[in-house]
């Protein structure tokens, strides 16, 4: 995967809330074997005229502005890669007392496929949503904010996703950075072997 620092892009407004993954990316598309295909088919059943992301200045929208609770339902890698592929290199949610910005498997997912989740306030989210669809707005992982005209908008995330993302690597490269220690480990550690009898 590519690693992310910075991205400046067109902003898609949705900002619908307790959006499930069905909603993202139907489950009849689910048996399908590939990983590629995916992006014409994100929000499938509710396109059309109307649908924030079918309006002529969401043409190019890079940065998906959603409600709160998104990814919610069922989980699905299918609904990460849909998002990806329509062209979206990050999703910002709004975070309340009450409720997080995405389900917790949405997250993990999206992490390990390199999709930056970023949660903000209810007033800067507001910012964001009035800005409305078309407006252009900078991402800054390793800042931690996001820039809209004059205002920055602070967001938190966790360490070790954001070095994940930074770096580009899913779990499986998160892991293969610590060959030397996992290697050194193993040759020293046999207590795994099986027993065996010297007749």
């Amino acid at each position: 995967m590519t690693g992310f620092r910075t991205h400046t892009g067109r902003l898609a407004v949705y900002p619908s809330d307790h959006v499930d993954t069905d909603r993202i990316i139907p489950a009849r598309f689910l048996s399908r074997v590939e990983r590629s295909g995916y992006g014409g088919l994100l929000f499938m059943d509710i396109r059309g005229e109307g649908f924030p992301l079918d309006s002529p200045e969401a043409s190019g929208a890079s940065v998906l502005v959603v409600g709160t609770n998104f990814g919610c339902g069922s989980s699905r890698e299918h609904a990460v890669w849909a998002i990806q592929q329509a062209g979206f290199k990050a999703v910002i949610a709004r975070k309340e007392a009450d409720s997080p910005g995405y389900s917790d498997i949405f997250r993990g997912n999206a992490a390990n496929c390199g999709l930056l989740l970023i949660e903000l306030g209810p007033d800067d989210h507001a910012a964001l949503v009035a800005a409305g669809t078309g407006s252009e707005a900078t991402v800054d992982l390793p800042g931690q904010e996001v820039r809209l005209e004059d205002r920055a908008l602070r967001f938190e995330i966790s360490p070790g996703v954001k070095e994940q993302l930074l770096a580009g690597h899913d779990l499986i490269g998160t892991t293969l950075v610590h060959k030397p220690e996992i290697e050194a480990f193993e040759k020293k550690w046999d207590s795994f072997l099986p027993a065996t009898r010297a007749d």
